[in-house]
C-alpha cells in the first residue's frame, strides 16, 4: 500500500461548499470525513455524474499524476498542467512506502494514471515511445490497445489510478484486466479504479465503495445497484424496454 487515506487538510477546506464540485454529494463527505483506502485494489462505482472520476482524478493529482493521464515519472504533457479544483485542495496520506516514493527520484516512481477519455490517443500516440510499450497500438483496435497498455504499464509494485478503464473493452477482455488488477494487488502495488463495470468490481479481495446521492459507502458486490440493474435487465430487458418505446 501507498495510500492509506484521501482528505482536505482545515486549512485548505472551501470557503464557499456551493460551487461544483463541493456541491457532489461524495466530494461534500470526503471534506468533512475524508476518504480513508483500506486495500491494495480499491473500486469507486457509481452512475455518470456521480462523482466517481473527480475522485479519481484528485486522488492522481494527489501522488504527482496528471489528471491528464500519464506516469507518474514522466513530465507532463501538457505545456501548462493545471489542476482539477479538488485536486488543489485534496491531500494524501501515505504509508511509509508511498512517502519513500513520492520524495524519490522521478525516475523511480512507479505509477500510471489512465482516463477513458485521453486513452485512445495516448495508444495512437506512444507506441514505442522510451518507457511505455513497444507494441505498435496505433495500429490495433481500441480495446487490444488498452490490453497492451496494462500489460507494458501495469507491471511494477506502484500507484495505478484508473478512470473507466472498461470503456473499450469486450467480456473476456474485462476479464484479462479483472485478472491483470487482481495480480496487481497481490504483488504489492495499490490500484484505484473508478468504473461502472458490474465485471470490474469482481475482482477478489477487493473493496467496493458505491458513489452516488448519498455520497459514498462501502458495500458488498452483491448489493451494488449497479449490479441488480444488471442482474434484472439480463433476466428481463423487456421489462425495461417497454418503457422506454412507450416514452
Amino acid at each position: 500500500m501507498f495510500v492509506r487515506r484521501a482528505y482536505i487538510p482545515e486549512g485548505l477546506q472551501p470557503p464557499d461548499h456551493r460551487k461544483w464540485p463541493f456541491t457532489v454529494p461524495c466530494v461534500a463527505q470526503l471534506a468533512d470525513e475524508g476518504l480513508t483506502i483500506t486495500h491494495p485494489v480499491t473500486f469507486l462505482v457509481g452512475d455518470n455524474g456521480s462523482g466517481k472520476s473527480t475522485l479519481v482524478e484528485a486522488i492522481a493529482e494527489g501522488f504527482k499524476l496528471d489528471s491528464h493521464g500519464g506516469r507518474a515519472s514522466a513530465r507532463s504533457g501538457r505545456p501548462n498542467p493545471v489542476k482539477t479544483p479538488l485536486g488543489e485542495v485534496l491531500r494524501l496520506e501515505t504509508t511509509a512506502r508511498g512517502a519513500a516514493m513520492l520524495s524519490g527520484p522521478r525516475l523511480k516512481k512507479k505509477g500510471f494514471f489512465l482516463r477513458a477519455e485521453t486513452a485512445f490517443s495516448m495508444t495512437e500516440n506512444l507506441g514505442g515511445v522510451p518507457g511505455y510499450w513497444e507494441d505498435n497500438t496505433a495500429e490495433m483496435s481500441h480495446g487490444e490497445g488498452f490490453l497492451a497498455v496494462f500489460a507494458a504499464m501495469f507491471r511494477d509494485p506502484g500507484f495505478y489510478v484508473l478512470d473507466e478503464p472498461e470503456a473499450a473493452l469486450s467480456f473476456t477482455s474485462n476479464l484479462q484486466l479483472v485478472a491483470l488488477l487482481h495480480q496487481l494487488g497481490k504483488s504489492g502495488a495499490q490500484v484505484v479504479c473508478a468504473t461502472h463495470s458490474p465485471i470490474l468490481t469482481t475482482v477478489p479481495g477487493a473493496d467496493v465503495i458505491e458513489v452516488g446521492e448519498h455520497g459514498f459507502r462501502r458495500v458488498k458486490w452483491a448489493e451494488l445497484e449497479l449490479v441488480d440493474h444488471w442482474r434484472r435487465y439480463l433476466d428481463n430487458p423487456d421489462a425495461y424496454l417497454r418503457h422506454l418505446a412507450d416514452s
